[in-house]
């Protein structure tokens, strides 16, 4: 297997997968910032992202994956309607839902945009 392209300096972005019972805990006490994202194994948008989101330069520390139809209560307290969704996280500080296409571009954007907003509690 033979690749094109070499990341040495390149930094990896942790992911958890995160569920009703641990989002709160996790997000309170992880530091820097989590991109908190609401997905289900049906939604193609949700398995590009999935797929590719990892892959990207985000100025972030973390990815947090939660699904969807095994997490009704996060949804439910996070106003989740639509798939994915994206929510913004630092410091245990939430600073909003992240409206963007899903491109590294509009994502650096948008986070720079969610974090320059006084922050609030967790949902």
């Amino acid at each position: 297997m033979q690749s094109t392209e070499h990341h040495s300096e390149e930094k990896r972005v942790d992911q958890l997968q995160l569920t009703d019972f641990d989002l709160d805990q996790q997000l309170l006490n992880l530091p820097g910032v989590s991109l908190l994202i609401f997905t289900s194994l049906g939604c193609s948008s949700c398995r590009w992202a999935r797929h590719h989101l990892p892959e990207q330069s985000l100025p972030l520390d973390r990815l947090c994956w939660i699904d969807a139809e095994e997490n009704g209560g996060a949804v439910e307290r996070y106003g989740v309607f639509h798939l994915p969704t994206m929510f913004v996280v630092r410091d245990g500080a939430f600073f909003g839902p992240l409206r963007t296409q899903m491109s590294a571009e509009a994502i650096v954007t948008g986070l720079a945009q969610a974090l320059a907003t006084p922050p609030d509690e967790l949902p």
